[in-house]
């Protein structure tokens, strides 16, 4: 168990610095991986890694997608001991608190559990599968001053709009989770569609990453520089004096 929690840590540390390198990444952390020892643990692994932000909410396990029904709620009372955890832990990451409650237990019930995160420390709340503009509107109104991220996912509750309504409705941040994920998808199936149908892959060549531009974005250059410099400060020891 030891042996295989190392290897997870040692493997998120290394594609998160890769991936949070270049730019501010916000990580969904689900309910926290744990109790509020364990999210102390993920905020400093998080944080070592190089995540700017993390997001924790109030379901319990196990968790739902946001936008299903029938999600279960823990008591708030376990999220703020999280979000406390959360920021006691942290040296300088954004702590974001997610409530799904809207669904089940209406604009009252989510506005109280959001005021509750934001008293234990949360910088910001993130109301889960709202769905409408004026349940937007109004959760922003009886939030003042809060911080808060919207979730633009696709096939969900939240009806589409964008960036600039978002903000207009008075949330700062938001988040298009899945979309990437789902357009590779469709990409896949229209490859090996390709592939069954004409025997190869040669017809959607053209809409492939090329080689030297996967190189470039994975930064493989810099890692053969790197391996060079290393091998080359390598000075072999001469024979001792007799």
């Amino acid at each position: 168990m030891v042996s295989r929690c190392a290897n997870w840590i040692s493997t998120t540390l290394f594609f998160g610095r890769r991936l949070f390198a270049s730019r501010r990444q916000h990580s969904d952390d689900d309910t926290g991986y744990g109790e509020a020892l364990n999210v102390m643990n993920m905020v400093r692994t998080f944080e070592d890694a190089g995540a700017a932000a993390v997001h924790i909410e109030d379901q319990l396990l196990p968790k739902e997608c946001g936008h299903l029904n029938d999600k279960k709620l823990a008591d708030p009372r376990d999220l703020v001991a999280k979000v406390t955890a959360a920021v006691r832990a942290r040296r300088h990451l954004y702590v974001i608190a997610r409530t799904d409650a809207a669904a089940s237990e209406g604009m009252d019930g989510a506005v109280a559990r959001a005021k509750l995160y934001r008293e234990a420390g949360a910088d910001a709340i993130f109301p889960e599968a709202v769905n409408s503009a004026d349940m937007l509107r109004e959760f922003a109104r009886r939030m003042p001053g809060v911080p808060l991220l919207a979730d633009m996912t696709e096939f969900g509750k939240t009806p589409f709009f964008t960036a600039a309504e978002f903000d207009e409705m008075g949330y700062r941040m938001v988040i298009w989770p899945v979309s990437s994920l789902r357009v590779a998808n469709k990409a896949q199936e229209a490859l090996y569609a390709a592939i069954k149908r004409d025997g190869g892959n040669h017809y959607v060549v053209e809409q492939m990453q090329t080689r030297a531009e996967l190189y470039a974005t994975i930064g493989l250059h810099d890692y053969e520089a790197l391996d060079a410099s290393i091998v080359q400060t390598i000075v072999p020891e001469g024979p001792l004096p007799r």
